[in-house]
């Protein structure tokens, strides 16, 4: 799919804004600095109104190296991101382990320009200072195309472009490689940049994803639809999200967003737009059909294993870096969504080591300079010769409860050849009728397990793979139990291991570490009694008991989740027959953990994992749509001709 450049005629460079930042105007030294920062002045262009092809502007500002008030007479490499939180509101990614605030986007402005780099901050169409109407994600690669293109046209350019940002900015930047953006030569993608928005970000295994729901409620706040009028901004203030989720469904006009009505649009086009079709392969969402016309720039695609991305991550990993001559690099961390300096996820902590400052780089503003210096300037400071895969590896820790309260994990960094490991065996564990989870088939010849599914009452979320659901729901690892903290949970809080409607498969004690690296497959043979419903599995680390945690600890890895109607085709969904037997396959994130000896693994089996995804109604209505709700009696069979199973990435022990 080729993207047409956009027809402009050429834009002279705007004025100067007089002035530099506070503490800024002068330097006490001549030479350049020992950490690679020059004399520079900063100086910004701020609000210019840069065309797209359609007519609309948007609001962009560019801060430029200068000496004694003038701007250095050269061209330079640029570093653009593309945002829709307020091109001058500082970004959460900007956060170190020794300052929980983020530096405003000026000081990292001030990073890059102090070392020779032009950069450019830009409000995404509908969004604060950018004119147009917002509509998530599908107007960013055409927008970020002709973004680039007038970066080229500035007197100040050299040609050569990298991009930055976390989440949406990642978003951003995925759409406009995929649009095949002139001009871009390096690329950092943090947690995003939709390999297939349908299995990861905004829908997955046919389910939607509610985080879209909450990150719709939470910025329509900051629409101009809400903030123009001040009654309309009181009402939006007092609404109870939490008391909408519990009343679902919603109808247009009848939701938290009716007093917005363009967020309220795109969320429900996106919820009920079940079918995989040409809506979810529209350029922005969808870069696995762009990957030809792909920017050919060197890519670092970072996401980790409590974060909605890192399918996204491997995936555009492995689809770019056979297309692609500008090296792909991967890095996976343990944390949740774009939380790389800190040490835990929901009520875990991985030790130390987890952060990405001191271990990847000293931190992240240097890693990210390292990478532009080397591909957009060319120094040779040894980034291309780091290893191309950094993981991760979660386990090892004490599980004892620390000082903060939180169960020690541990974990490490490792650096690997390739994605999925070399090395990696894929072996099955079979689960047994009697609740036993081991590495030999079943060799009874008829058993099942069953349950009622109640979409009323779903199981809820206890952290996973979770961002901006606040005050909702919350990603990270958790002890798989119910607490007032989390969503749907009532007293007396039992273990989702006691709860009816799941199914629970363990080992025995390990006699040995076992490490799981890469994604995850089950395969399942069930039944319904209704025409459509879902399957959902889950991997846990169960810790023994301790002082600390007297019932043990049972700590979630990884999840999936299949809706039935979608397990022949995702363009062709079909309900089911009830009481037929269908073989099913549910494909969840990657991860890697060491499960320690002693440690059992254990995989739950059950139908619903609310509010992370919509409840299944099981009356096979159209998506989006749940005025008929049933209880499903859902089969899971156990048996020689029927063996459900898990394809564990095992990963041989290293020396």
């Amino acid at each position: 799919m080729k993207v047409p450049p956009p027809n402009r005629s050429r834009r002279r460079f705007g004025q100067f804004a007089m002035g530099t930042f506070a503490g800024m105007a002068s330097w006490p030294w001549t030479q350049p600095r020992a950490d690679g920062a020059e004399r520079f002045d900063v100086r910004v262009l701020r609000d210019q109104m840069v065309r797209m092809r359609d007519g609309v502007h948007l609001a962009t500002d560019v801060y430029l190296p200068a000496r004694d008030g003038k701007p250095v007479a050269q061209r330079l490499a640029a570093i653009l991101e593309r945002t829709p939180y307020g091109k001058t509101i500082a970004s959460r990614s900007e956060r170190t382990p020794d300052n929980p605030q983020p530096k405003s986007r000026a000081e990292v402005a001030e990073f890059f320009v102090r070392r020779g780099y032009a950069v450019i901050y830009q409000d995404c169409r509908g969004r604060y200072g950018s004119e147009g109407r917002f509509v998530k994600y599908l107007a960013d690669g055409n927008d970020g195309y002709d973004t680039c293109a007038w970066i080229l046209e500035q007197p100040w350019s050299n040609g050569r472009i990298g991009t930055m940002g976390l989440s949406y900015a990642a978003h951003t930047q995925g759409a406009l490689g995929s649009a095949g953006a002139p001009g871009v030569k390096a690329m950092f993608l943090d947690s995003g940049g939709f390999a297939n928005a349908y299995q990861g970000g905004i829908r997955q295994g046919g389910a939607f994803e509610l985080k879209q729901a909450t990150w719709a409620f939470s910025e329509a706040a900051e629409s101009a639809q809400i903030r123009s009028d001040p009654s309309k901004l009181a009402a939006y203030k007092a609404i109870d999200i939490k008391h909408w989720f519990a009343r679902l469904p919603w109808h247009r006009g009848d939701s938290p967003l009716a007093l917005a009505p363009d967020y309220e649009s795109y969320l429900f086009e996106q919820w009920q737009h079940g079918n995989f079709d040409a809506y979810w392969k529209q350029l922005g969402i969808y870069a696995e059909g762009f990957y030809d016309q792909y920017c050919d720039a060197a890519m670092v695609h970072m996401s980790s294993w409590f974060d909605p991305y890192p399918r996204t991550a491997t995936q555009n990993y492995l689809g770019l870096k056979k297309r692609k001559r500008g090296p792909v690099r991967l890095i996976l961390g343990p944390w949740t969504h774009g939380d790389r300096q800190l040490t835990y996820a929901g009520d875990v902590d991985f030790g130390a080591e987890a952060t990405l400052d001191g271990h990847l780089a000293p931190d992240f503003l240097t890693l990210r300079l390292r990478w532009f210096d080397r591909w957009l300037k060319s120094i040779a400071n040894g980034v291309d010769e780091e290893a191309p895969v950094r993981i991760f590896v979660m386990g090892g820790g004490s599980g004892r409860r620390n000082a903060q309260g939180r169960m020690q994990h541990g974990g490490r960094w490792r650096n690997e050849r390739d994605w999925p490991l070399p090395g990696t065996r894929l072996v099955p564990h079979y689960l047994h009728a009697d609740g036993s989870l081991t590495d030999a088939p079943p060799q009874i010849d008829a058993a099942y397990r069953e349950y009622r599914y109640n979409p009323r009452h779903p199981v809820p979320t206890i952290g996973g793979t979770v961002t901006s659901g606040k005050p909702v729901m919350v990603g990270g690892a958790f002890d798989q139990r119910e607490a007032p903290q989390f969503f749907g949970s009532t007293a007396p809080y039992r273990a989702l291991a006691e709860r009816e409607d799941v199914l629970v498969f363990q080992t025995e004690p390990l006699r040995e570490d076992v490490e799981v690296t890469g994604p995850l497959v089950f395969e399942l043979w069930v039944s319904s009694d209704c025409p459509d419903t879902d399957f959902t599995a889950k991997l846990i680390d169960v810790y023994p008991p301790n002082e600390d945690y007297p019932h043990g600890y049972a700590m979630n890895i990884t999840d999936g989740i299949l809706r039935l109607r979608y397990r022949d085709s995702w363009e062709r969904p079909t309900m089911l027959k009830p009481g037929e037997v269908y073989k099913i396959r549910i494909e969840a994130f990657p991860t890697s953990n060491l499960f320690l000896r002693g440690h059992r693994l254990r995989i739950d089996i059950s139908s619903s994992n609310f509010p992370h995804f919509d409840a299944n109604p099981n009356s096979g209505e159209p998506e989006g749509i749940a005025e008929h709700p049933r209880i499903a009696t859902n089969r899971l069979y156990l048996d020689r001709a029927r063996p459900s199973h898990a394809l564990l990435p095992v990963i041989p022990a290293r020396r």
